[in-house]
């Protein structure tokens, strides 16, 4: 399997998403236009992943690169690739359907839970998990909706959590693939992200949480979309 991985940031690295393609033995390339890098030149890929980042759909005039990832991530609707997104990413993938980014009520930056819709609940990705589980936040904004999106998860703090777009299109705006490492990237580049809110954890409370369940929760989910 060939799977092109859009990042946006050095800090924001797709983390256990990387080791479980490597442990697959899957052709895992990462490409950076933030670095400049042309992702409509990306190649031929069977699975697209749209990491997270600082950047926002709702400023993409700051961010004109945003909107070649958009017509990359809409290529790939149309050929029938298998896609997912996250933070950002799932932005971006709301935006390729024609939704529009917007703010979320609450800022949310640390470990909190999210509840599954019905919907949640039977779809093929999430089937059998618990009905609530932990998930890392670190984002202000929330993925765009469209009439054929299906919002799957929710949070206490930021109604659109996980949003299935077309049966092989997920948008996540929570996180399941940042490791303890990049938990730790997180916090010496954003520390300016800790200003105190409702849903915001302190450092010491973020040093301190484990990642090794949500990420099992992240690998588990990686199998089933592949397997779709």
């Amino acid at each position: 399997m060939k799977i092109q991985c859009i990042t946006h940031a050095d800090f924001e690295t797709p983390g256990v998403i990387q080791d479980w393609a490597k442990n697959q033995n899957f052709d895992f390339q990462i490409c950076k236009p933030y670095q400049g890098e042309n992702c409509l030149n990306a190649g031929y890929h069977d699975l697209l992943i749209v990491m997270g980042g600082p950047q926002s759909p709702i400023e993409i005039e700051h961010y004109p690169y945003l909107a070649d990832e958009i017509t990359l991530i809409q290529q790939s609707i149309q050929a029938k690739k298998k896609i997912l997104g996250f933070c950002l990413g799932a932005q971006l993938i709301g935006e390729a359907f024609g939704g529009r980014t917007e703010r979320s009520p609450e800022k949310e930056i640390g470990f909190y839970p999210i509840e599954l819709t019905e919907a949640g609940r039977t779809d093929p990705l999430l089937e059998g998990m618990p009905s609530t589980f932990g998930v890392i936040h670190w984002h202000n904004d929330m993925p765009g909706l469209t009439s054929g999106s299906v919002v799957l998860a929710t949070s206490e703090g930021c109604p659109r959590q996980i949003v299935r777009y077309s049966p092989y299109a997920y948008g996540f705006q929570c996180h399941l693939e940042i490791t303890a490492p990049g938990i730790k990237q997180l916090l010496a580049a954003c520390p300016q992200d800790l200003e105190p809110s409702r849903f915001t954890q302190t450092r010491v409370q973020l040093e301190q949480e484990r990642t090794e369940a949500i990420n099992q929760n992240m690998k588990q989910i990686l199998d089933r979309f592949i397997n779709l």
